[in-house]
C-alpha cells in the first residue's frame, strides 16, 4: 500500500495544530483530517479521531505497525514541509 496523494487542506500558525491533512491510499481510498501537531520537540502526525462517551479520545483510522506508522509520518511530514516552503516562497515574492 501507498500514499498517492497528499493534500494540506488548512494550515494554522497559532497553538500546537499546524495542518489539517487528507491521504489518497492507492487511488481507492482517503483518509481525512490527519493533523499535524507541533509537540515539544518536534513536529508528529495526529490520526483522525473521535471523543467516546466517556471523554477518550480514539483513532479511528491508524497504521497497525510502526513501520507502517513512520512510513506515513514522514510523507506526511515531507508533504507539509514542502507546503510551507512554497507558500512562504510565493509570500516573499509578492
Amino acid at each position: 500500500m501507498s500514499i498517492t496523494d497528499i493534500k494540506i487542506r488548512k494550515t494554522i500558525t497559532e497553538g500546537r495544530l499546524r495542518a489539517i491533512v487528507s491521504i489518497t491510499l492507492d487511488n481507492i481510498l482517503a483518509v481525512h483530517d490527519i493533523k499535524i501537531v507541533q509537540g515539544d520537540e518536534r513536529l508528529f502526525v495526529a490520526m483522525p479521531s473521535r471523543k467516546d462517551e466517556n471523554g477518550v479520545f480514539r483513532d479511528i483510522v491508524h497504521p497497525i505497525s510502526p513501520d507502517a506508522r513512520h512510513m506515513l509520518e514522514d510523507q506526511i511530514l515531507d508533504a507539509y514541509s514542502r507546503h510551507v516552503a512554497i507558500t512562504e516562497a510565493e509570500e516573499q515574492a509578492v
